[in-house]
């Protein structure tokens, strides 16, 4: 077994910021001083564990519940926490009270070195196991973790794979679907002066048998009001770079063209607005396109999606 020894000597904090009764809200979970750690070893050689065991149960947190990275803490008594928390805490124990000084737990991050964990994304489809400090990494790029809803109108938190979040946009955001790899679009607004009135419009559509969101929307680029349209792919970058769009906007002998490749829906919609990617129309240019007295916005906008070869 491995056992953690407990560093001797310490002092009770003097000022307690927070009462018992925070800390009991942070979920704390008390931690034995010698507590055994069961590890299961793998046909490798190297332990591995499942979500019950000690080990992981030891890797936790006891303030936030995430698992810990180094520096990992601890306490004169034993009790450890990440170094995020060590400061929310303001340095002091939320388990014992005694005040944490800069105590390093070296023997539990030697015992996480020496772990091989499945990605949190098992249950999606992810069935690779990686050493517990690379485990994070991985996590943060797997291709199985679920995309964030691309609706862009509202602060939306749902999150899912693609035809879950084709589901949702159809049924929640009531977002317009078409099957197809062309389209021609007319927006219209009434007063476009209202700059922030125009945005968030978004459609969906289904070809090659991937999906695929065309985002129209006004706002000010810096001190001039202009109007954007781009295209965002739902899947993965490296899928995205596989198709081109074009987009054409014009009126009265003129035409604005824009060629492009969709942007994953990995990239969130204001950093792809905020990068300029897309086709832009300053306002003025985009009320000349409308035609009239240049009070109505009447823009059509066409486009083509297709996959490079």
């Amino acid at each position: 077994k491995f056992t953690l020894s407990m560093a001797p000597g310490g002092s009770v904090c003097q000022e307690v910021l927070e009462s018992h009764s925070n800390v009991a809200d942070y979920g704390i979970a008390v931690i034995e001083n010698d507590l055994p750690v069961k590890a299961t070893i793998s046909p490798g050689g190297k332990p591995s564990m499942s979500s019950t065991n000690g080990v992981y149960e030891l890797l936790e947190c006891p303030v936030c519940t995430n698992l810990m990275y180094p520096p990992i803490h601890q306490c004169p008594k034993g009790h450890t926490l990440c170094s995020n928390c060590k400061i929310r805490v303001h340095n002091c124990c939320p388990t014992c009270r005694y005040e944490l000084g800069d105590i390093r737990c070296l023997a539990l991050e030697k015992v996480a070195e020496s772990l091989e964990l499945p990605c949190v994304y098992q249950n999606l489809g992810c069935q690779d196991i990686f050493p517990y400090y690379s485990k994070l990494k991985h996590e943060q790029n797997c291709q199985f973790r679920p995309y964030n809803c691309p609706y862009a109108g509202s602060e939306c938190s749902v999150t899912g794979d693609i035809p879950t979040l084709v589901a949702h946009l159809k049924d929640e955001h009531k977002v317009d679907m078409h099957d197809g790899s062309t389209f021609n679009h007319r927006y219209v607004k009434s007063n476009p002066h209202e700059v922030e009135n125009a945005t968030w419009m978004l459609t969906v559509f289904n070809c090659f048998g991937r999906q695929f969101c065309l985002h129209f929307e006004a706002f000010q680029l810096g001190m001039a009001p202009v109007y954007m349209a781009f295209l965002r792919f739902m899947g993965e970058d490296n899928e995205a770079q596989k198709f081109s769009y074009t987009l054409e906007v014009g009126a009265n002998g003129r035409k604005l063209i824009w060629q492009g490749v969709p942007r994953s829906i990995r990239d969130s919609h204001r950093k792809v607005r905020d990068s300029q990617d897309g086709l832009i129309i300053q306002r003025n240019l985009a009320l000349f396109f409308s035609g009239g007295d240049r009070q109505e916005l009447k823009l059509r906008i066409t486009g083509r999606i297709w996959k490079d070869q």
